[in-house]
């Protein structure tokens, strides 16, 4: 008995001393070393505004657990009072390495920008920015408009469908990445490349131009070398955390 209370003993000090799990909205040493930067702390909107605004809206709110909550309002795309898409606004990224993790509620609809601008001239980050989609794959119909599947979750939204298909389902976490370098762009989506296309080239040019996009901004093809992340409200309940990124 006395071997087996002292086996317990060292098993329990052996799993303590080896659990590497890392608290969410931190940094390890290694990720600090090389060049990591949090862009959410967790516990304040620091850093994060309304797009076009210089205030944090209202109508998101930062939770007790450490997330990034947009409420549902109800009305979809419509949205509410002091709602809107928001930004990280204290920095723009050119080459880069962004993670983060999205949960979406049922039938949720939400979006992840990159390389967006500010235009007095436009009202939204969407019509400026690729936008990396959030989606319940399941019960948003939006995932099965569009060509191909490149409306559901982890798409270039309305233009390369995320192959494979890999979203998990409501009330999970996602864990996704988006690198840009010098206009390549690689989407990952649970450890898989689920995207990879290249800005400003010929095909992309077609791409865009047989899309939606040229109609609400003639100049959609020509996006920015650099330019702010955000995160779209579209009247769904979704869930963020864990923002990190490494410029490159």
């Amino acid at each position: 008995m006395k071997y087996l209370l002292i086996f317990g003993l060292i098993m329990a000090m052996f799993s303590s001393c080896c659990d590497k799990s890392q608290e969410i909205n931190t940094l390890t040493k290694e990720e600090k070393a090389d060049g990591w930067q949090l862009l959410f702390d967790g516990k304040t909107s620091d850093g994060w505004r309304n797009y076009g605004k210089t205030t944090f809206p209202n109508g998101w709110e930062i939770t007790e657990d450490g997330t990034i909550h947009c409420p549902g309002s109800g009305r979809g795309e419509a949205g509410g009072k002091d709602r809107g898409d928001i930004l990280y606004g204290d920095k723009m990224f050119g080459n880069f390495h962004l993670k983060l993790e999205w949960k979406i509620s049922k039938g949720g609809n939400s979006g992840i920008f990159y390389l967006g601008q500010e235009n007095d001239s436009l009202d939204y980050i969407w019509k400026t920015a690729p936008e990396m989609q959030v989606l319940d794959n399941i019960n948003h119909p939006d995932a099965n408009a569009g060509i191909a599947g490149n409306r559901q979750a982890g798409s270039l939204y309305d233009l390369y469908p995320a192959v494979p298909q890999n979203a998990k389902p409501v009330g999970e976490w996602n864990q996704v990445e988006i690198k840009v370098y010098k206009g390549a762009v690689w989407h990952i989506q649970n450890g898989e490349t689920v995207v990879e296309y290249h800005l400003w080239t010929p095909e992309w040019n077609d791409l865009v131009a047989g899309s939606k996009f040229p109609a609400l901004n003639p100049a959609w093809a020509d996006v920015a070398s650099e330019g702010y992340i955000g995160l779209q409200d579209h009247g769904d309940d979704v869930w963020f955390r864990n923002i990190k990124i490494k410029e490159l």
